[in-house]
């Protein structure tokens, strides 16, 4: 992750939480209560968070020491500890909720990405997430889906052309909208094309478009379909795969398959917070 931007949004998470102070925290210990505090797994999965937890307590004080026990992808069971943290007691605490509500959700996507690469098992075909993530989180949770063995698709609109079927209703055709685009565009990025029809697979061959998604097909329509697509186009499955029925687009010859479900429906992997407290050395 790009750690200007993810030290910024951190920050931004900190001022919405804290706000001007943590009235609870700073009434209780005075300067100089020293405290750790343990990340711990409560059930098993797949970690990732190492730089939520390192930058987001250097952001509160630099001070702070971090010592991770575990590394982003690792698969952590029951009852292990993930990280170590230890400093200013008021500043632990005030981080906790924001780096915990991070690390959950993003070792939870992490996790559900795990198992569908597990469940797809295909030397072929790649996982891959799409655009259906949550505001203001896109660039944690696309990174947590690489944690857990999948890629990603484009990051946003600005960094690929996907053709969708609204485009093409406005546009006319498939063959109008590439025309459109490829008049315009810079020779740098790729055109995708949405399909869900053979003649639209069989038109967006003709307009030599870099990648060809079939929207809502069966394995046996993608099967059928992709007979028309020559190698140089790449192929793409979305839409109604879910984490049952993955398992059966293995043998379709799709170079990748986008998962929605990945980041808009994956349950945050329980984790909590542990404190121990040196009374004597903070008096």
């Amino acid at each position: 992750m790009n750690m200007l931007k993810l030290r910024s949004q951190i920050e931004q998470f900190f001022i919405e939480d804290i706000g001007d102070q943590d009235i609870t925290s700073d009434l209780i210990f005075s300067k100089g209560s020293i405290g750790e505090i343990k990340f711990i797994a409560k059930e098993a999965g797949i970690f990732c968070g190492k730089d939520i937890i390192h930058q987001g307590y250097k952001l509160l004080n630099e001070k702070i020491e971090v010592s991770m026990k575990t590394e982003d992808g690792e698969a952590v069971e029951k009852g292990q500890i993930l990280a170590s943290v230890s400093g200013e007691m008021a500043d632990l605490l005030k981080g906790e909720r924001v780096i915990l509500n991070l690390i959950q959700r993003m070792s939870g996507i992490a996790t559900l990405t795990k198992r569908a690469v597990q469940e797809l098992n295909s030397s072929v075909t790649k996982v891959c997430d799409t655009r259906k993530t949550t505001p203001g989180l896109r660039m944690f949770e696309k990174y947590a889906v690489r944690c857990g063995g999948g890629f990603n698709h484009r990051y946003g609109l600005y960094d690929g052309v996907m053709i969708k079927d609204n485009h093409i209703s406005f546009a006319g055709s498939i063959t109008n909208a590439v025309n459109e685009v490829r008049n315009k565009l810079g020779h740098m990025i790729k055109i995708e094309v949405e399909t869900e029809s053979l003649e639209q697979v069989k038109e967006a061959v003709e307009s030599n478009v870099d990648v060809i998604m079939f929207d809502n097909r069966t394995p046996e329509e993608i099967k059928e379909l992709i007979t028309v697509v020559p190698n140089h186009i790449l192929t793409e499955a979305s839409g109604g795969i879910t984490l049952t029925n993955l398992a059966s687009y293995r043998d379709t010859g799709v170079n990748y398959i986008s998962l929605g479900f990945l980041t808009h429906s994956a349950k945050a992997l329980d984790i909590s917070v542990k404190v121990s407290w040196d009374k004597e050395e903070g008096m």
